[in-house]
């Protein structure tokens, strides 16, 4: 390079629904700067502590770089010839219907698009679903029982103009960080209140005026409580009434629940209802909690009735939002993506739809029929009624509920194939054929955020090795099958622009979806493509939904949906008496493929941990820092015990995000059972009936090293720091020779090693060096061993010796676990600040140490700290015993 500082270009982040605007820059040997874009409508210039590390998550140490065919290296022309022929061999003979595309919300609309096209339009079945159907397909199948289709009323400037903003099942100060920003700017600037409903007292309870902790999956008692007290006060709109259908079925159903089933005070509920009813701008946003559950689409049509009684849709400042947790999960709705779609939000089972679709695409046969929804199509593999699979972007054997069958059928699968950026899944791991795909900042197209606006993606960087775009990848392999001229794309453009053509087919059946006004957009005018919120018409760009009272049922009107609680379909027993919560982590991102190369969000929480109420681990006799083992009517994992009050007695919760790279034995998804919403088909993943016990370790560990390790032991986690990777250890069995066992571990046979150890009480400390540079260090104990974890973490590449002691210098200032993860902000530097009196208050620690000044998702912690550091202090303990998470 010449020193030439290369142009920013305007993109979109790889990770959730927001869909904040990047501005990212290429240092011209593929490094990465990213800020974010002032001019985006989505985030004006705010990141959260994921977008503000994606520079940290491109490089290629992990990529996947040439086709793969059992394993061994191979080229595009086989691997792809391979993938037809077994295709169409499959459909030629066993049907259609014994192939299936699993894809993601990680695909452009354009890949989306094309694979869509492929499955239902020319292989001719509906077998294609997304992971979507993991994260929002309860809130899909709600929207078109109450609207006619699958619409999003709102938009994100309803969130700045509310009065009232209620969180429903939804952590949005961690998992939407940048939109609970925009909430809290308009709670400063005109008082709008904040209600979080939630078991879990998390982060966005913090700012909160209520905070109501019901009993898991009774959403819907609540909200029928609320619609019936909306109409014993006498406050449904006549007026917007006389634009729906069936109030009195569902006050009916409404008026027959009890609310005891929410676990919630009279008081509680009263105060609820009473702020509800007299706040007219009201905006209720709602995320997993209330997607993933057996009565999912209940909980949804339970907030739409609300909504539509009191007419509070449409309009400036109210609505329902569902906020979604990929990039591009609109998207994929919008292109039929899901195994009961078609495109353009079209119906499957609607002749006319399929026949308009069918002579647009030119195809042979639609199928007439929804496909296999993501549980049942994993099923049809294990049975063997899916003799072809191509899974695209995901890793459903981390994923899926019952994650272990899904791995043994996924491995069983006479031919799978997986599309991805990387080999290094436990997905990935069991394919056939493995092909290496172009990633974000590499790809070019467009994706649609969570209030429908349309932001280009646009590669900044050349794909590496031979991996190229999705949509090319599935249109070869289209004509291949023998499909030439309706898979003969040159570019992205070129599929966007037949899109939205067929959107203004889709359009004649009165449909929301509808970009026709992009149809005849040049490859020019898409490469400058600004954000705009569909639908995009001649006559009508964006906007909110509905305001004009017309829905998209045939005769116009929206439909109340009676509904009645149904409790969880996975009940606590005597064998399993705790119900296990499962979500996200403010840092992390899915299952760490991508966010997990960051050493900044690895920092906060890195290990996988188990939220227990201190009651409940007194009565188990755990301990701070044990471990435990975790067990349901389908498997078992191992987590890191954390004691906190967050959680209420007999409840539990765990993270999502660690798989068989990272953690094997720490894997959530091992412990659901495959029960779903029998409207929506998404899984039940919050309310799992689990037993819990101390794991009664031989030995506990803590390792550092220079290389990834993957030991052959009952528990181990690993995260990656700046200089290398963090593990923690435990096994049942005693280990007779931990040096031996170290110099395998760390594959170091002829490393020299520095040893302090006491045998009779069972400790061990060993530093393998290599010229005087310390390349891995184990410390043994048997209890979890205390040792301040971040500066240990820090000594990789020094001399040895001081390793060993397991703590810092008293020179040398010790930062302690992360806090603030957008600028690498420790507990003991905030501490240091709090007792020196040189911060006060979570804004002085913003100005004085810049934590809490960004994304604000730490905000929470700070204030905690605030209110009682020297009791936090004595926690910091705790903290580093249990890998510096606690």
């Amino acid at each position: 390079m010449d020193g030439t500082l290369l142009p920013e270009v305007r993109s979109t982040c790889a990770y959730c629904g927001v869909g904040c605007g990047v501005l990212l820059r290429s240092d011209g040997v593929g490094g990465l700067a990213v800020r974010g874009d002032p001019d985006h409508p989505a985030n004006y210039g705010r990141l959260c502590s994921k977008g503000m590390a994606l520079g940290e998550t491109v490089g290629l140490e992990h990529r996947l770089l040439t086709p793969q065919v059992l394993g061994q290296d191979s080229n595009w022309n086989d691997a792809l010839q391979l993938v037809a022929d077994r295709f169409s061999d499959s459909i030629d003979k066993h049907g259609p219907d014994s192939v299936a595309f699993y894809v993601s919300g990680q695909l452009l609309t354009e890949d989306y698009y094309v694979a869509n096209k492929l499955m239902k339009g020319f292989i001719g079945s509906a077998n294609i679903d997304t992971n979507s159907r993991l994260c929002m397909a309860s809130t899909v199948a709600g929207h078109k029982r109450a609207f006619g289709t699958d619409t999003v009323p709102g938009t994100y400037e309803d969130l700045d103009q509310a009065d009232l903003v209620v969180l429903v099942g939804s952590n949005l100060a961690w998992c939407h960080p940048v939109l609970y920003q925009r909430v809290l700017a308009a709670r400063q600037s005109r008082g709008t209140r904040i209600v979080v409903i939630d078991p879990r007292r998390t982060a966005s309870c913090d700012q909160a005026d209520l905070h109501l902790a019901l009993k898991p999956g009774s959403d819907v008692a609540l909200f029928n409580q609320l619609m019936t007290r909306i109409h014993e006060g006498g406050h449904v709109s006549p007026e917007f009434l006389a634009r729906t259908v069936g109030i009195q079925d569902a006050l009916a159903a409404a008026q027959q629940d009890s609310t005891a089933v929410t676990g919630l005070t009279a008081h509680e509920i009263e105060a609820f209802c009473e702020l509800w009813i007299k706040t007219d701008r009201v905006v209720t946003i709602f995320s997993q909690g209330v997607n993933q559950s057996s009565s999912g689409t209940d909980k949804v049509n339970a907030i739409l009735n609300c909504h539509l009684a009191t007419g509070r849709i449409g309009r400036e400042g109210m609505g329902p939002f569902s906020v979604t947790g990929q990039p591009n999960a609109m998207g994929g709705r919008e292109v039929g993506g899901l195994a009961n779609m078609l495109t353009c939000h079209l119906d499957i089972e609607n002749a006319d739809h399929r026949d308009a679709v069918q002579q647009f695409w030119n195809a042979p046969a639609l199928p007439e029929s929804p496909g296999l929804k993501a549980v049942d199509l994993f099923r049809a593999v294990d049975n063997g009624q899916i003799k072809a699979l191509w899974i695209i972007h995901t890793n459903p054997a981390v994923t899926m509920p019952n994650a272990n069958k899904v791995a043994k059928a996924i491995a069983a699968c006479p031919f799978t194939v997986v599309s991805d950026l990387t080999e290094k899944t436990d997905t990935a791991r069991l394919a056939d054929v493995l092909l290496p795909a172009a990633g974000w900042a590499e790809k070019s197209g467009t994706v649609t955020n969570s209030d429908r606006t349309i932001s280009r993606q646009r590669a900044v960087l050349p794909p590496p090795g031979q991996a190229r775009p999705d949509w090319d990848i599935l249109a070869e392999v289209g004509r291949r099958m023998g499909w030439t001229s309706a898979f003969d794309y040159r570019s992205p453009a070129e599929i966007f622009r037949e899109f939205a053509a067929l959107s203004s087919v889709a359009s004649r059946f009165k449909k929301d979806f509808d970009i026709a006004g992009l149809a005849d957009i040049t490859d020019a005018a898409y490469a400058e493509l600004e954000p705009i919120k569909w639908p995009v018409r001649k006559h009508r760009n964006g906007g909110r939904f509905f305001s004009d009272g017309r829905f998209f049922h045939p005769d116009g009107k929206a439909r109340f949906v009676p509904v009645r609680h149904r409790p969880p379909a996975t009940k606590t027993d005597p064998k399993y008496p705790f119900c296990l919560n499962t979500g996200r982590i403010r840092d992390q991102w899915h299952t760490m493929t991508r966010s997990g190369l960051s050493p900044r969000l690895s920092a906060h929480l890195a290990e996988p941990f188990l939220d227990i109420h201190p009651e409940d681990a007194k009565r188990l006799d755990l301990s701070p820092a044990d471990l435990v083992e975790v067990e349901s009517s389908v498997g078992r994992s191992i987590f890191r015990a954390r004691m906190t009050d967050t959680v209420a007695p007999g409840q539990v919760f765990a993270p999502i995000h660690w798989t068989g790279e990272t953690a094997p034995s720490a894997r959530v998804n091992a412990l659901v059972p495959s029960v779903t919403d029998p409207v929506s088909g998404q899984p039940e993943s919050k309310t799992v009936a689990v037993s819990v016990r101390r794991m009664k370790a031989a030995w506990y560990g803590f390792a550092i090293s220079t290389a990834p390790i993957s030991p052959p032991v009952d528990y181990w986690a690993t995260a990656r720091t700046q200089k290398g990777y963090r593990t923690e250890l435990a096994g049942y069995t005693p280990v007779n020779d931990w040096e031996e066992t170290a110099r395998g571990w760390f594959g170091l046979p002829d490393a020299a090693v520095i040893a302090a150890a006491d045998p009779a009480r069972g400790a061990y400390r060993l530093a393998l060096a290599e010229r005087n540079r310390l390349k891995a260090a184990l410390f043994i104990a048997p209890e979890p061993a205390a040792l301040m974890r971040d500066y240990v973490s820090t000594q990789l590449e020094t001399a040895p010796e001081q390793v060993l002691t397991g703590r810092a210098p008293p020179t040398l200032e010790d930062p302690g676990p992360v806090i603030c993860s957008c600028f690498g902000v420790g507990l003991n530097t905030i501490v240091r600040a709090i007792e020196a009196k040189r911060a006060v208050s979570v804004d002085e620690i913003g100005a004085v140490l810049q934590a809490g000044s960004n994304c604000g998702s730490c905000r929470p912690e700070l204030a905690a700290l605030l209110t009682d550091h020297s009791a936090y202090g004595g926690r910091t303990v705790q903290r580093e015993l249990q890998c510096d998470t606690m």
